[in-house]
């Protein structure tokens, strides 16, 4: 199934479901205290179709595409959970089609399969459900006349598409949040339930059609952050690098659907996600098989490094800013640096975006959810959680020393000595990482050196992002046709730079001492 190109809008969704008995009648909402009026009910009937993939992996997610025919907002609308803890659900709305045709297969718009494509997966989305509702709309106004809230009065009649899938009807009211409060979605609440309302077994009217679906793949940790399984016994190391894996695995899918629209920070964050699980394999070598390990890691770093080039652009975008910010710069050495850089940061961004459609980057995420759900022991598997993490924080750090000693043997400054600085800093990056992982213990045996790590870490890296700043401005300073302007503009960045490459030095060296 191909796409259309559209434009989505999104809004949160607030509202609550209840499950009614027959003939129960709608209250006086003007009890409330913070309703001056009603009016309605507005009669709708609306038309949907549901889709999803032949595994549910939609439903298994907590999302639903449908599209609707009918009513004020008729469209395809696309329906998510909140971002991290918030309230309510997230959904976008694509207006129908303007010239259907009747005979064709029905297109689902990009602007929403985009945004499912991380559980999606390239797979086909097709009707899995179809639900017709006849639906009584009543506002809720305030003394202004502004709705407040609607109260939705729905007779609803489904039809699963689904393989053993059957016919229900029944009725529900939906009370939705407009410009009210949460009091007062509180205050309609007790009111509702006090006319015989009650909470709705189903979250949505598709969970209710089709039944239990699966949810996303989890099975194998077992575990929560900071936390031992339910048998209250100690973890193995299996169960804990799973937990990590699948921790880290959450992370980047959440972050996808977010790449893909350029919010701020997502680059980052899914580059974080993606070398941590990778970190995981690297730090626990012998828990899982070392066949699986050895794909995974390497199809992993493989996304970092595209992530990282992403990412490496951007920071440098905001550092030739930061630069600029206290200089009078000619026009010539402004478009060098921050209109040129803006394109760097725009091509490398479309190379990820160009990856995330790949059959690669799918075959990756199963991949995961396949090492998550199905995991093939190694030779260590059966240890305790507790000392396989000893002996991975015992080998990331001595990994760390070994290229601090060797630093030692090259000199000062010199393309090598600079080189080896970057692989200390990747190494106390991982030491760091592979810490981190006793906050799922619940223990703080590893606090120092990971406190130290992360010191080592940081300062190598302001001093790596000022070297690699340096080498940029030597390159556009030696161009050909440079003014002498424009190069004792770039000779007093440099200057700068330097300054700041010392001054991490300093730091690093500070951090050194305590490990």
């Amino acid at each position: 199934m191909s796409a259309t190109e559209t434009t989505a809008t999104e809004t949160t969704e607030v509202e609550l479901k209840y499950d009614l008995d027959d003939h129960t009648s709608v209250p006086d909402l003007t009890v409330l205290k913070a309703v001056h009026s009603v009016s309605g009910p507005v009669i709708e009937h609306l038309d949907a179709t549901y889709y999803d993939t032949d595994a549910l992996d939609l439903a298994g997610n907590k999302i639903t595409l449908r599209r609707r025919e009918g009513g004020h907002d008729e469209g395809w609308h696309l329906k998510r959970p909140p971002i991290g803890e918030g309230i309510g659900r997230r959904e976008m709305h694509v207006p129908l089609e303007h010239a259907a045709d009747p005979f064709s297969e029905v297109v689902v718009p990009s602007d929403l399969t985009d945004h499912v494509q991380v559980h999606v997966r390239g797979r086909r989305l097709s009707p899995i459900a179809t639900i017709s509702t006849v639906r009584r709309i009543t506002e809720l106004h305030d003394s202004d006349g502004q709705v407040l809230a609607v109260l939705c009065e729905d007779t609803v009649s489904t039809q699963s598409l689904l393989s053993h899938g059957h016919a229900q009807s029944w009725n529900e009211w939906e009370l939705e949040l407009v410009t009210g409060d949460v009091k007062l979605l509180e205050a309609a609440d007790e009111l509702l339930r006090s006319q015989g309302a009650r909470t709705a077994t189903s979250a949505s009217k598709l969970a209710r059609a089709i039944g239990p679906t699966p949810t996303s793949a989890d099975a194998g940790s077992g575990v929560s952050r900071g936390g031992k399984k339910s048998s209250g016994k100690k973890l193995s190391a299996l169960e804990l690098v799973i937990a990590e894996l699948a921790a880290h695995r959450d992370h980047l899918v959440a972050q996808d659907p977010l790449v893909r629209i350029s919010a701020p920070d997502s680059v980052h964050q899914m580059r974080v996600a993606t070398r941590r699980a990778r970190s995981v394999l690297r730090s626990f070598p012998e828990v899982l098989h070392g066949d699986v390990i050895g794909h995974l890691e390497g199809e992993l770093k493989y996304l970092a490094g595209i992530l990282g080039d992403a990412r490496d652009a951007e920071v440098q975008l905001e550092r030739n800013r930061g630069l600029l910010s206290a200089e009078s710069a000619p026009p010539t050495i402004v478009t060098a640096l921050i209109d040129d850089q803006i394109k760097t940061c725009e091509s490398t961004v479309e190379f990820v975006l160009e990856y995330l459609k790949s059959a690669r980057y799918f075959e990756l995420l199963n991949e995961l959810d396949r090492t998550v759900a199905e995991p093939q022991p190694g030779p260590d598997a059966d240890l305790t959680a507790t000392k396989a993490l000893d002996q991975a924080v015992a080998r990331s750090a001595e990994r760390v020393r070994k290229a601090q000693r060797k630093l030692k043997t090259l000199a000062v400054e010199s393309p090598e000595w600079i080189e080896q600085l970057h692989t200390i800093r990747k190494r106390a990056k991982q030491l760091r990482y592979t810490t981190d992982s006793a906050d799922r213990l619940g223990t703080k045996k590893h606090k120092k050196i990971a406190k130290q790590a992360k010191q080592e870490q940081a300062a190598l890296g302001d001093f790596h992002d000022a070297e690699v700043s340096r080498e940029h401005l030597a390159q556009l300073a030696s161009g050909s046709g440079i003014s002498t302007a424009d190069a004792f503009v770039y000779g007093r960045l440099d200057a700068r730079e330097q300054f700041a490459a010392a001054t991490a030095m300093r730091a690093y060296r500070k951090a050194k001492s305590l490990l």
